[in-house]
């Protein structure tokens, strides 16, 4: 059994804004001690909430009580080469996830833009890569093994235990402490990297073809500008570029050096954010690279920032990019991030904001210690408007009322955590509060 001596040391999520003070901080080292640990938390009346890497945005783990971490329990098995899929401990980050798949000639068939996550913290809040034909990292997930309140383990699957399966996919630590999940994955894949500027017209001119036709495709608008990035990933037979040097210096130097550079001058006088943000887009980079997918899908991101993202039917894009831009410029809005598009394919999970629809997912950033809330809300009234839902790892300030007509399995969802954690054991007060229980 763990100790459970007080521990009292301070938690920061990545940017920041979100810190809580927990009695106790564990780290299990096998299943066994997450059961035990459960198992007495149960009989004593504490709450646990399961910390990955502290990139989710809303105070989804802050607790005053324990804090788990599953940072021993990491670690990829064998590639079984006939159902395609592997097994991995849930504390396993992304980019040794990553890694791990590739020395055995196997990848994940998409990603986010960030790799520092845990797979169980990523696939709980529904982290998403890009690409109208790929899902979320959640519907990667095919097995998954659980300790439930009761201190069971449980494995489910699409066949076996549906429901709990289901809710599982994207359940925000609230059915349990999931331990152990089994991906499905792809051959390595090598991806062909473009990146251009075009102007916001240009890009929606062409918008549904560059949807439709490339895997991956993602866009970045500018504030105060008519610029954007347009990205692109294909797979290709071309062989891996033999040096990437000056595309990882362009990430180190130019995305975060000098970027993080000109951040620090906008929150000091943000009367600075307008000329930034021109100055980004006129240096937006062009280029091209061929290299392993896991190396093209995420970027190195040093410079800190705060977040909110919303899915809204895929179609909607356009609409809602434009709305965007032209609130800022009406509101004149202290903001230098660019706004960030992608598209994911709907899905049956039913916490996903993809649930049923193919969908567009915007984001907007503000930089660490920047006044964000004005801006946000600007933004958020318009993604309401479009029965936007929210990233669940993201900054948002809808209520458990709203929340329920925007998902047709929460009813559903609520039955499975009453079923699993009748006290509430893996709850917190953020969630008492966005689940209304």
């Amino acid at each position: 059994m763990l100790s459970l001596d007080e521990n009292r040391k301070v938690w920061k999520n990545w940017s920041g804004i979100v810190s809580s003070t927990p009695r106790h901080i564990v780290y299990p080292k096998s299943v066994e001690e997450v059961t035990d640990l459960v198992r007495s938390c149960a009989k004593e009346s504490r709450r646990i909430r399961v910390i990955g890497a502290g990139h989710s945005f809303t105070p989804l783990v802050q607790t005053g009580d324990v804090l788990l971490s599953l940072d021993h329990l990491a670690g990829v098995e064998p590639v079984d080469e006939i159902s395609r899929s592997v097994w991995i401990w849930a504390g396993t980050r992304l980019r040794d996830l990553s890694e791990a798949l590739y020395r055995q000639g196997w990848a994940q068939e998409n990603l986010g833009d960030i790799d520092t996550q845990s797979i169980g913290g990523a696939i709980g809040t529904g982290t998403h890569g890009t690409g109208i034909r790929f899902g979320s990292l959640s519907t990667q997930m095919i097995e998954a093994q659980v300790v439930t309140a009761s201190g069971e383990l449980v494995t489910c699957s699409e066949q076996h235990h549906h429901e709990i399966f289901k809710a599982l996919q994207v359940s925000l630590g609230m059915l349990g402490i999931i331990v152990k999940v089994r991906l499905r994955v792809v051959p390595r894949t090598v991806l062909h990297y473009r990146s251009e500027r075009l102007s916001v017209r240009e890009c929606f001119e062409r918008l549904a073809e560059f949807r439709d036709k490339h895997d991956h495709f993602e866009f970045f608008w500018f504030p105060h500008t008519d610029v954007v990035q347009v990205k692109r990933l294909d797979e290709t037979d071309e062989k891996p570029s033999e040096s990437r040097f000056w595309n990882r210096m362009n990430q180190l130097v130019m995305e975060n050096g000098f970027f993080g550079l000109m951040s620090a001058g906008c929150r000091m006088f943000p009367g600075l954010c307008r000329p930034v943000s021109r100055l980004s887009a006129r240096f937006v980079p062009t280029g091209q690279d061929v290299a392993y997918s896991h190396q093209l899908f995420t970027t190195q991101r040093l410079v800190r920032f705060n977040e909110m993202e919303y899915s809204v039917p895929a179609e909607k894009m356009e609409e809602v990019v434009a709305e965007i831009h032209a609130c800022v410029a009406a509101q004149n809005h202290a903001v230098h991030f660019p706004v960030e598009c992608r598209f994911v394919k709907g899905d049956d999970i039913w916490l996903s904001p993809a649930y049923g629809r193919d969908s567009a997912y915007i984001a907007v950033h503000m930089y660490k210690g920047m006044e964000h809330r004005t801006y946000f809300r600007d933004i958020e009234e318009i993604f309401r408007r479009y029965d936007g839902r929210p990233h669940w790892g993201k900054m948002h300030t809808r209520t458990a009322e709203e929340l329920s007509g925007l998902y047709p399995k929460w009813d559903a969802f609520q039955e499975i955590r009453r079923q699993l954690d009748p006290l509430g054991i893996f709850q917190n007060d953020y969630l008492k509060k966005l689940f209304a229980f």
